[in-house]
Parts: C-alpha cells; sequence; structure tokens
C-alpha cells in the first residue's frame, strides 16, 4: 500500500492516466462496522471478450472494503460457498497475540472448507492508512482480495491537510483461463506460470485491450483540489510504477505507516503492456487533441525502483516503535531461484528440463498437511522442524556470474525459525544470481520493521551497516531485495506465535521461497498466546 496526494493544479484540463493498467473510482463512505459477512462464492464476469467464473467474495471483484479506525478489534464471519478449500489472511495487520485469524494455509490455520464458516477475529492496533485482504490459499488471491482503511482514532487527524477526496486503486491481473487450470498447469510443468492477459485496476482492464474501452474509467475531479489516493497491488507475479500525466504524487505513507512528505513523478508498488484512464476536470474548457503520456522509468530500471526506495523515510514522532540497536540475533539469509530435477525421468519447464524452485538459504519450504500454528500450540510432532540457519549452508560469490551448479539444488523440508520473545533481530536478505537475478518482495506477516538499509553486491557485515539508517527508517511489512543485492531490516519479536515469511510474487511463493517464524510467549499473562478459538477449521 502507498498512499499518495495528488495535487491538481496543472495547465492541462484533461490528460490519460498512462501506465501499465486502468483503474476505476470506489465511492468512499465513511462508516465502519465491528462485524462482516464473507461470503466466498462463484460469480460471472466478463473481461477481454469473454465470460468465465470467478471466485469472489459476496459476488464483488474486487472484493468489499473493510473500514476501521486505528485500533478497532473487528469480526469477520467467512462463509465458504464455493468448490474450493480457502483461507482469508489480512495483510499488513499485525493481530497481537492472534496469530490464530491470519491466516496463510497450514501455517496458521487448515483451510475452511465449503460449506464450512469461520469467524475471524481482526485485531487493528498501531496500523493507519491502507492495507488489503486476500486469499491465501493456493492462487485464489487473484480474484479473491480488496482493501483495508484504516482512519486516524475519532477526533484524530491526518499528519497532513485533510484531502478533498479518497481514490481507492487496487491493481491486479486477469487471465482469460480458470486461475484454477493455470495454477494447476504451471506447478506441473515445472516451468513458469503462463503471463496473464491483462493489468487491471479495480477488476477493469485499460482501454488498449479488446473488447475494454466502455469500461475505461473517467475520474472526475476538481482544479486546486488535493486527492488521497489509497493504492494496493494486488497483482500475482508484478512490480508496477505508477504515474499520472503533468502531475506529482506525494507519497504520505506506506504499509498503513505515515511516512515524511516525498513528492516524485512515479511510485513504485511492490510491465507490460500500456493503459490508459482518462482524468477529466469539472467545468468548460478546450480538450486537448492529443492527451499527454506521463514519465515511467523502463520497467527494468532497478535503480530508478531503488531510488525511491532509498528516499522513504519514517515520521519518528508518528512511528509506534523504535529503531533496535542493541541486536541480540543477527541473521543473513539468502532468497534464491533454483532447480530439481524432473521426476520420474521427465522433462519439465525449467533450464535444461529441471524443475523450477526457490528457496531462502538453500531451503526450499516444504508446506505440511497440518497447521504449524496448532502443531506448535499442542506440541504435535512430526509437523515442522527447528533450526532454520542465521546464516546460508554455502558461502559464495552470491550475485556473481557463471556461478557452479551444484548450487541450484536446495534442500526441501518443512523448516522454522524459533525466537524468544522480546529478541531484537537484524535480518539481512541477500539476493542472489542462481539461475537467474530477480527482485524479491519480502513480506512479514504479524509485525511491522525497520528497513535500515539496502544495498547492491554481496553484503559485507563490516562496512555496509555503518550506513544503515538508524534514525528515521521506514516502518513496513514488505521490502523489496534489489537484484543483485541486498537489503536490512531490524524488529523486535514481541508477538507471541507463528508468523509466515514469504516472497510475495505468487510464483515464488509456490515454488518454496517462505519460512516461519516462531516466537515463544513472554513472562507476562498480556504476552502469552491466548488458545485458539472454538471455531478453528479442521484439516
Amino acid at each position: 500500500m502507498l498512499n499518495t496526494l495528488s495535487s491538481m493544479k496543472m495547465f492541462y484540463k484533461e490528460l490519460f492516466l498512462q501506465i501499465l493498467f486502468i483503474f476505476s473510482f470506489i465511492t468512499l463512505g465513511s462508516q465502519t462496522k465491528s462485524n462482516y459477512n464473507f461470503v466466498v462464492k462463484e460469480a460471472s464476469y466478463t473481461r477481454l471478450c469473454s465470460t468465465k467464473s470467478i471466485l469472489t467474495v459476496n459476488g464483488k471483484f474486487p472484493g468489499p472494503t473493510l473500514k476501521v479506525y486505528k485500533g478497532d478489534t473487528i469480526y469477520v464471519d467467512v462463509y465458504n460457498k464455493g468448490k474450493h478449500n480457502i483461507t482469508l489472511h489480512w495483510h499488513g495487520v499485525k493481530q497481537p497475540k492472534n496469530p490464530w485469524s491470519d491466516g496463510p494455509e497450514y501455517i496458521t490455520q487448515c483451510p475452511i472448507q465449503p460449506g464450512r464458516r469461520f469467524r475471524q477475529k481482526l485485531i487493528f492496533s498501531t496500523e493507519e492508512g491502507t492495507l488489503w485482504w486476500h486469499a491465501h490459499s493456493d492462487w485464489s488471491r487473484a480474484t479473491v482480495h480488496g482493501a483495508i482503511h484504516i482512519y486516524p482514532r475519532k477526533n484524530y487527524t491526518y499528519p497532513f491537510p485533510e484531502p478533498y477526496g479518497h481514490i481507492p486503486i487496487i491493481f491486479g491481473e486477469w487471465w482469460k483461463s480458470d486461475v484454477n487450470d493455470v495454477y494447476r498447469e504451471f506447478v506441473e510443468s515445472g516451468g513458469p506460470p503462463n503471463i496473464s492477459d491483462a493489468i487491471t485496476i479495480n477488476g477493469q482492464p485499460g482501454d488498449l485491450y479488446p473488447c475494454s474501452k466502455s469500461e475505461t474509467f473517467t475520474l472526475s475531479v476538481e482544479q486546486g483540489r488535493t486527492y488521497l489516493l489509497r493504492v494496493v497491488n494486488a497483482a500475482m507475479n508484478l512490480i508496477l510504477f505508477f504515474s499520472i500525466s503533468k502531475h506529482n504524487l506525494t507519497v504520505v505513507g506506506a504499509d498503513a505507516m505515515y511516512t515524511r512528505p516525498m513528492t516524485k513523478d512515479y511510485i513504485l508498488h511492490i510491465t507490460r503492456t500500456i493503459n490508459g484512464s482518462r482524468v477529466q476536470y469539472r467545468g468548460s474548457y478546450t480538450q486537448p487533441l492529443t492527451p499527454p503520456l506521463p514519465y515511467l522509468p523502463n520497467f527494468t530500471d532497478t535503480q530508478a525502483a531503488f531510488d525511491f526506495f532509498r528516499s522513504m523515510r519514517s515520521l519518528p514522532e508518528k512511528c509506534p516503535f523504535k529503531v533496535p540497536k542493541d541486536i541480540s540475533q543477527h541473521i543473513l539469509t539468502t532468497v534464491s531461484v533454483n532447480t530439481f530435477p524432473c521426476l520420474n525421468g521427465q522433462s519439465c519447464g525449467g533450464p535444461n528440463g529441471s524443475s523450477l524452485a526457490a528457496s531462502m538459504s538453500n531451503i526450499s519450504f516444504q508446506k505440511p498437511t497440518y497447521n504449524i500454528l496448532e502443531a506448535y500450540y499442542y506440541h504435535i510432532k512430526g509437523v515442522f522442524k527447528k533450526g532454520f540457519p542465521n546464516f546460508p549452508p554455502h558461502i559464495f560469490d552470491f550475485t556473481g556470474d557463471n556461478l557452479p551448479l551444484t548450487l541450484n539444488t536446495p534442500r526441501r523440508v518443512t523448516k522454522v525459525k524459533v525466537f524468544e520473545h522480546n529478541t531484537t533481530v537484524e535480518l539481512v536478505f541477500q539476493n542472489t544470481n542462481l539461475i537467474t537475478g530477480l527482485d524479491h518482495p519480502m513480506h512479514l506477516h504479524g509485525f511491522s520493521f525497520h528497513v535500515v538499509g539496502y544495498g547492491f553486491g554481496n553484503f559485507n557485515k563490516s562496512k555496509d551497516p555503518v550506513n544503515y539508517n538508524l534514525y528515521d527508517p521506514p516502518l513496513m511489512n514488505t521490502v523489496m531485495v534489489p537484484v543483485n543485492g541486498w537489503a536490512a531490516i531490524r524488529f523486535r519479536a514481541t508477538n507471541p506465535g507463528v508468523w509466515f515469511l514469504h516472497c510475495h510474487l505468487e510464483r515464488h511463493l509456490t515454488w518454496g521461497m517462505n519460512t516461519v517464524f516462531i516466537v515463544k510467549n513472554g513472562k507476562s499473562l498480556y504476552a502469552k498466546l491466548p488458545p485458539p478459538p472454538q471455531d478453528m477449521p479442521p484439516c
């Protein structure tokens, strides 16, 4: 999520929003509720000249928006009327002492089976801004997702002038085929998944796609007004640049935490086909014959991406957590694309007939068939193994070329990292050039963390920490690890429970670029994990 203020004071009265997709406006209501009903069910939708059945919540795509105040606790009653198992995750909601409702399949719960219900409790704490919710089972989140708007506490204000209007924007991807078929073919082939047929904003492709021009959204604005864009990247496998022609965007928050205002002509939201949407000013004026196009960096421009990230700063006066200075646990983990030999002597879709995989510290996470949280709470053996390493097992030139082929194959195991309560953690993600170098948006459930440093090449533990930002680093729940580079985060492990850590590119999650952090109970009653709710879905 990135909250942005768009200053609508430019000469052009009507312009194209030239990005990789198209957005439509969702009317923002101020009413909040403490109980929501989510019915997961199939619904027919027509896009790109064809109609298909997709999985939705309440028949909506994107799904309903949750609207809460900072510090609220709400309940979402989930009823699965679909054909397949489902889980729902509340992305970025830290859920203090409440991993039972966090949602990742076989990590904190077994899936909600067709015909069953689960009442999920959402505890909001320090979050304020925009987050989102999505399915966390197989690839259901392609169509099962929606926004979460977290307003300041009653009688409190934003740390910036009150915006005239709120514009939620949800990026997504659309396949003409059934997403379940796309997922199944992807897993069975051992190769990369089929590329989506369109980029969407609020469920709609842009006007350059077939049968889509009539759905091209026109956002009506008033000159001189300021609008708050609530932006969510729900795309499955894409990192996106976003820009509005002849306008600057002022970033004021990320991951439901405020940042120092930062004005840019584009933002990066952790391409492909160019699309357009129309931003139209109210009133009488002469429309330009050719609407101007915005500036966007090339989608492979890593330097532009990290110039953006490096510029982000938190508001120390608004930050709920201090940056840990005395670190009790140092971890360096590699994040890699790997391969396994294709099974049964067949030829798969990876390099040289192999099957593509992914790993952290040379461990490709194997999803269990029973959920780790209940296994941990009830001391059930055989579900997971402790001992995720503090350092990778093989030290090599991580970002070098022509690396030995023996490094390509990881171990496949369900291994977790256990922390004592209140441990101060520094975690460095080191990208590697195994198979191919790619950016990785690494997301940690249950926490916000300080992003204290980025760099290119191999992390140097003697030199690089000298350049950390320990004064006002941004507080995030997802960090972008640059291709052939590294990213460093810090946090204090005070949230007891089981928490998933994974790459948010869906293909890499499926391949195994994941692990689990377990935080033990603290000494006080308020630092102990409560028992599970009575309606936890059975395995």
